[in-house]
């Protein structure tokens, strides 16, 4: 009799079955979650909630343009009619445009990164007119922080390598009052102080951007004076921020100078400049990298206060000025590009943060 042998079974191999395709990610998807993306992404939306609140609340002040410069005609015996058919014909603005239409077209030119002309000087658009005064305040306000940043580094390491001695002491002091003091009260006690009572300087010979007939160009003399002209914000903005970037690195060595490979550097018997430079200030300096981008950003709308009252010709004037005849585009304007230096300084400090850090895109 036949013997019947059964089939052998299969060898197992560990394998239940043909794994299921994975659906694959499309790049769209991969961009959106995108850690760059989407931080580039939050800022743009800060950008364009703020620049409709700016729309919004420039128009919610007492009186249009035309308002405001017939009010300025009647001061001079002018009647209101005339007045105000003067303004209508001398200011780029309709006032009979209704607001949605308004905001329609703010918002079709802040799209396409035109900002319209200026109200008060037809023809003349908003981006010239910011072009010609910004410049001047990233000078002032560059120069100063990273004079600022420079020296209150350098003077916070030195209060670490000397805390709790007399050194210590003083620049730990004169370090928190300059921090508590606002930037434009600083200005105000340099005009008065060191220019009316102690003579150091003439504060009228210092304002402005430029003496008369100087010219702009890559030469000493436009340098020269750029820089005197320059000197009261720049000094002021040193003074303002310093303290902070004092105390500041003053912990932050601290805290290094704690560190085992500190101690292991020392026990190897490196010279004390070489750990100060190789070791300490390196490590101390990494985790502020990111504070010093955002520093900058925040300047630039303190930088007003700072400007009228050194009558120095940067964009504080000029807002000034937007303010009080009502320009709502190029006070648009301003606002905007104060709040895209702020929002761009923080996008650049948290890529630092995620470049010096990995684990911050998980």
């Amino acid at each position: 009799m036949a013997t019947e042998t059964a089939a052998a079974p299969p060898p197992d191999t560990g394998e239940t079955g043909p794994a299921a395709p994975r659906k694959p990610r499309t790049v769209l998807k991969r961009l959106w979650r995108n850690y760059v993306f989407v931080k580039v992404r939050k800022a743009l939306v800060v950008v364009f909630v703020v620049a409709n609140a700016t729309f919004f609340l420039g128009r919610a002040m007492p009186g249009d343009p035309i308002d405001v410069m017939a009010g300025r005609l009647t001061q001079g015996g002018m009647s209101m009619n005339e007045a105000r058919a003067i303004a209508m014909n001398s200011l780029a603005y309709d006032p009979d445009a209704s607001l949605l239409q308004q905001w329609w077209e703010f918002i079709r030119g802040l799209l396409t990164l035109d900002l319209g002309d200026t109200i008060n000087r037809p023809g003349f658009s908003v981006t010239d007119a910011i072009g010609a005064y910004l410049p001047w305040t990233l000078f002032s306000i560059g120069v100063g922080t990273l004079a600022a940043i420079a020296l209150g580094l350098s003077l916070g390491m030195v209060m670490a390598y000397r805390r709790n001695r007399l050194l210590d002491h003083v620049l730990s002091v004169l370090a928190s009052v300059l921090g508590a003091v606002p930037n434009y009260l600083i200005a105000m006690v340099l005009v008065v102080g060191g220019g009316m009572y102690l003579g150091w300087f003439n504060p009228i010979e210092l304002r402005g951007t430029l003496s008369p007939g100087v010219r702009p160009g890559f030469t000493a003399e436009f340098v020269g004076d750029a820089f005197f002209h320059a000197a009261l914000p720049i000094l002021t903005y040193v003074l303002a921020i310093i303290g902070t970037w004092m105390l500041i690195m003053k912990a932050s060595t601290t805290e290094v100078l704690s560190e085992d490979y500190v101690t292991v550097a020392r026990a190897r018997g490196l010279r004390d400049g070489r750990i100060a430079t190789a070791y300490v200030g390196r490590n101390a300096v990494l985790p502020l990298v990111a504070q010093i981008a955002i520093s900058f950003g925040t300047l630039v709308g303190g930088a007003i206060f700072v400007e009228q009252v050194l009558v120095y010709k940067g964009v504080g004037g000029l807002l000034l000025d937007a303010v009080n005849y009502r320009d709502y585009p190029l006070l648009q304007g301003l606002l905007i590009i104060i709040t895209s230096c702020v929002v761009i300084a923080n996008l650049v400090a948290d890529l630092l943060y995620s470049r010096l850090d990995p684990r911050i895109r998980k």
